[in-house]
């Protein structure tokens, strides 16, 4: 026998329990797919435009494990150290992956290549586990259709696991950060175990365990760390001092002050500033709800930070305001906070207001009553879960739910940085059947800034004229809100209805903000 033939024959000579193996397949399976749903998440929430993300990272993903499957052929001895040296090189490089594109975001202009580095690294690692483990378990077993079988069987079914366990536990619980340090600990947790179950057929077995406790000590103080560094990284990404933030189920959630401009950022977008939010306030409430035949019963939908119902409450004959808003996190931080508080002078503590912290689109499905006045105070269309609460569903929900001579009004982005999104919304709120009008202001904190007002009765805009006290409008303004200059106007009947089934709304708000 040839010394070759001896080495090949040594993992067939000792015998092998394979059980372990396929639980690292198990693992490691869990560990490969959160990576990817890490990156694209980091991709989605710094970039935007979450399909595009997801594809690009899934596609790069899978290419590299091809690679990586396709290289393991020039493995032909030591399959257990080349395997320990796999995850020890997948637990560091995916461990501190998630703090990498962050910093790579905040402090340089490289996020992209950052971003297709980490993911073909990753992706051709991963793309040699599960060969590796395959030909180590097949030697033992001299049965590859029952290995491959066992194979793909755990392989799959962690996939699974870990395709639910990032949404559902580790995100909102963890964050990104600490989430791709504890998977990159997972993966070096396996080259330990290996380490020491296998420890008779792996040659290099003291220089794989002081690299192993290398990485592990790096990944544990990375992990513990992660909060400090990732407010760090998180400081450079806002003007103001950053006075709370919070990972909820659903958003990212920042305040942040300067002097007497307080803040609030979802997902990295400014939701109001406090020095000009009662622009944007009063315009979306007092048109509508000046017009409205009564101010009994109101729906608000979205409006946690309880703005919206502070002007609403303006109007002594309301009787019931329902704000329906999916994140109860934020909604409550905007109820004890004292400066938001004093900001919405305490109206999400109002006995007229009833919180549901429901989805909009599930409210309107399920609801049975009937409303006098809709307003719609929803996030910009920037993902496809907000796009939905743009569509004509959506719009023709609200129409069975609004009395007769009921007014709405949805805020409808820019018309000057979002020409066509703003244009698509009011075309399609009108095609339900809505009487409708548009008008626009201009508020220092988002600049031009558009709202639709529509009605299942005709109605004129004339017939505005404000009952409550304001710090902003008065009758001038309001009559110059419905004036749009022509470089407003030019998309107006170029756009298309926005539908479940033609998302094009999000195209269209894609496309401008990434040209500013």
């Amino acid at each position: 026998m040839t010394k070759e033939n001896s080495i090949n024959e040594n993992i067939d000579t000792n015998k092998i329990n394979a059980t372990p193996l396929l639980f690292a397949v198990f693992i490691i399976a869990i560990c490969g797919i959160i990576y990817e749903l890490i990156i694209g998440a980091i991709s989605s929430y710094l970039l935007g435009d979450s399909v595009k993300q997801y594809s690009i990272t899934i596609g790069l993903f899978m290419s590299a494990m091809g690679i990586g499957s396709y290289i393991t052929k020039r493995f032909k001895h030591d399959l257990f150290d080349v395997f320990v040296v796999i995850e020890l090189l997948i637990g560091l490089v995916g461990g501190i992956s998630a703090i990498l594109l962050f910093a790579a975001y905040g402090y340089t202009k490289m996020y992209l290549i950052v971003m297709y580095v980490t993911i073909i690294i990753i992706g051709v690692l991963v793309g040699l586990e599960i060969p590796i483990l395959t030909r180590i378990i097949e030697e033992k077993e001299n049965n590859l259709r029952m290995t491959i079988a066992n194979v793909l069987s755990f392989d799959y079914i962690g996939a699974l696991i870990g395709s639910l366990a990032f949404p559902l536990i580790l995100l909102p619980y963890l964050g990104h950060i600490k989430t791709s340090f504890l998977v990159g600990f997972i993966n070096i947790l396996v080259a330990n175990f290996i380490i020491l179950k296998y420890k008779e057929h792996i040659k290099r077995i003291k220089v794989l365990k002081l690299i192993a406790l290398c990485f592990t000590l790096i990944i544990i103080v990375g992990f513990f760390t992660a909060d400090s560094t990732a407010n760090k990284i998180e400081d450079s990404f806002y003007r103001d001092q950053i006075i709370y933030r919070n990972q909820t189920k659903y958003q990212r959630m920042v305040v942040t002050k300067h002097r007497d401009d307080l803040r609030l950022f979802l997902d990295g977008n400014v939701q109001f500033s406090s020095q000009d939010e009662y622009r944007y306030h009063e315009s979306l409430i007092h048109p509508a709800m000046t017009l409205a035949t009564n101010h009994k019963n109101i729906l608000i939908l979205g409006g946690g930070d309880g703005l919206a119902a502070r002007e609403i409450l303006k109007y002594e004959d309301v009787e019931k305001i329902t704000l329906v808003d999916l994140d109860k996190e934020v909604v409550d931080y905007c109820k004890t906070n004292p400066l938001i508080k004093s900001l919405n002078n305490k109206s999400l503590e109002n006995e007229k207001l009833n919180v549901i912290n429901q989805d909009a689109y599930k409210f309107l499905e399920n609801t049975n009553e009937k409303y006098d006045v809709v307003i719609v105070d929803l996030p910009d269309p920037n993902n496809e879960s907000l796009n939905k609460l743009y569509t004509n569903l959506f719009y023709r929900l609200i129409y069975r739910k609004l009395e007769d001579g009921g007014m709405i009004a949805v805020q409808s982005t820019s018309p000057y940085y979002a020409s066509e999104a703003y244009w698509c919304i009011r075309k399609t709120v009108e095609s339900e059947g809505f009487y409708t009008s548009g008008y626009h202001l201009f508020v220092p904190s988002f600049g031009d800034w558009g709202f639709t007002l529509a009605s299942n009765k005709e109605f004129k805009e004339d017939n505005i004229k404000l009952s409550v006290p304001t710090k902003y409008l008065n009758e001038e303004i309001v009559k110059a809100l419905f004036v749009f200059g022509n470089d407003e106007k030019k998309y107006q009947e170029k756009v298309q209805i926005n539908s479940l089934t033609n998302p094009i709304l999000f195209s269209y708000y894609q496309k401008a903000w990434d040209s500013y």
